[in-house]
């Protein structure tokens, strides 16, 4: 019956028809020559509440991310794109650094350290462009959001088709580094994004993107990542994962109303020897989806806007998995409900309630986030 929901849920996308939104790096490819500076933040407060929504725990206040972008755009060929991310206000990232050289209007050739073109929030991630406070979990756990690594690519757009592609070939994530393992039934593959730090690499992966925009409001997405997770022991096959990754998600924005979806699959190869090896118990299928809906309740009346929405969620890490029993505290659901006032498209003041539940219990527990977002 599960199976069969997530069939039904992916199959449902054909039905929808997506928008030709802008991130931060999109922006500084269409500016004009010199140098070119912005950035985005988040500062969060999350609480934990009881049965009565009274709190039950220390709540916690956090500058969650500050971003500073920078490029440069020598020519009209050539253009720097980079994004220096400041996480919980010590923690200090490169989220992108690459040189993207134009072949022609609807071309360009890239390398360097990019976002890998999976989902819609690894993508588009600066904090007014979603709802909620935090970004979702699928994103998080499933994608896994930010998720970057170095190599090189091709992009451009078919503009008779309505359709936008990305190409690229890159470094694995590491999932073994010197007798620990960097990836968990838990969190996935979360732990082995290399960052574009020293990053480990003896074959590379690949990923690519399409996106449909030809319909008023809307935009289709469908992604893939194939390859080998790389391992600081070059010669143990038992040390790395094989990754087979697809997604497809959906975007409309169209007067007050908006909406989303977005299906994720990963299917992992050698995990029983990479377990057996490393001691951990990541599971052999990972797969997450979530839906969302919203609505301008100012549309017409106000220059800004106060969305009213409401996402349901799910994500498992262990979907499936090799030589032992799945852990039902790993199959997660996330319900949502929430507002965001946006003072204007590069900022919002969040609020959201949420739900969380686990298959291994049906008691849920209850979350208030409250959140201030920027992008400039």
């Amino acid at each position: 019956m599960k199976l069969k929901s997530h069939i039904l849920f992916a199959l449902s996308f054909l039905a929808i028809p997506l928008i030709q939104a802008q991130n931060t790096a999109e922006n500084i490819l269409g500016a004009k020559e010199g140098l070119i500076i912005g950035g985005y933040g988040q500062i969060d407060g999350n609480f934990n509440l009881d049965d009565d929504n009274k709190m039950n725990s220390n709540g916690k206040l956090d500058v969650h991310r500050l971003v500073t972008f920078l490029g440069y755009k020598f020519n009209d060929k050539a253009t720097f794109v980079s994004e220096l991310e400041y996480e919980h206000v010590v923690e200090l990232y490169v989220e992108q650094a690459f040189l993207d050289y134009k072949i022609n209007d609807n071309m360009s050739l890239q390398a360097g350290l990019m976002l890998i073109p999976m989902g819609i929030q690894n993508l588009y991630h600066e904090p007014p462009t979603f709802n909620g406070v935090e970004r979702t979990n699928v994103d998080k756990y499933i994608v896994p959001t930010t998720w970057r690594e170095i190599g090189v690519g091709i992009n451009g757009r078919l503009d008779e088709q309505s359709i936008n592609y990305q190409l690229m070939m890159v470094n694995g994530p590491l999932g073994y580094d010197n007798g620990s393992a960097n990836f968990s039934g838990k969190k996935g593959l979360r732990g082995g994004r290399q960052k574009g730090a020293e990053a480990t690499v003896s074959d590379f992966d690949f990923a690519g993107r399409l996106s449909y925009f030809g319909m008023l409001g809307w935009n289709f997405g469908a992604s893939f990542y194939k390859g080998n997770s790389e391992t600081s022991d070059f010669e143990a096959d038992s040390t790395q994962v094989g990754i087979t990754m697809m997604g497809v998600d959906a975007r409309y924005n169209n007067g007050p109303f908006q909406a989303r979806g977005q299906y994720i699959l990963a299917n992992l190869e050698n995990t029983a020897e990479y377990n057996a090896k490393t001691g951990a118990d990541v599971g052999s299928k990972l797969l997450g989806y979530y839906l969302e809906a919203g609505y301008n309740v100012l549309d017409g009346k106000s220059e800004n806007e106060l969305i009213v929405f409401g996402r349901y969620e799910n994500y498992n890490t262990h979907e499936e998995t090799d030589g032992f029993h799945a852990n039902a505290d790993y199959d997660r659901t996330d319900k949502t409900v929430g507002l965001t006032y946006k003072l204007n498209q590069g900022a919002a003041i969040k609020a959201d309630y949420q739900l969380k539940s686990t298959e291994a219990s049906s008691e849920e527990t209850k979350h208030l986030n409250l959140g201030v977002a920027v992008w400039f």
